[in-house]
C-alpha cells in the first residue's frame, strides 16, 4: 500500500510535474491528477497503482511502509 501524500513527495524529491509522473507511469494526467487530491492510500486500479510505483521505483524513489513514525520515500543513493 502507497498513500497519496508518499506520491506526492516523492514527486517532490525528483522535482517532477504531475504530467513527468503520467509519462514515466503511462497513467493519464487526469487520473494522476485525481488520484493525487484524495487523502490517504491510494486507490486505484491494481495495474494504476503499480505503474505509478514502479515508475517512481524507476527514478530512484524507496518507499518506507512504517518506521513507527508512519509512511513515508527517500531516494536511493546513487552508487
Amino acid at each position: 500500500m502507497i498513500t497519496t501524500e508518499q506520491v506526492r513527495a516523492a514527486r517532490a524529491l525528483l522535482r517532477w510535474e504531475q504530467k513527468e509522473l503520467a509519462e514515466a507511469s503511462s497513467v493519464s494526467l487526469a487520473s494522476i491528477k485525481r488520484l493525487e487530491i484524495q487523502k490517504g492510500e491510494l486507490k486505484a486500479q491494481p495495474r494504476t497503482m503499480a505503474a505509478i510505483r514502479s515508475a517512481l521505483e524507476a527514478a530512484g524513489i524507496i518507499f518506507i511502509d512504517s518506521n513507527g513514525n508512519g509512511p513515508g520515500v527517500r531516494l536511493r543513493d546513487p552508487a
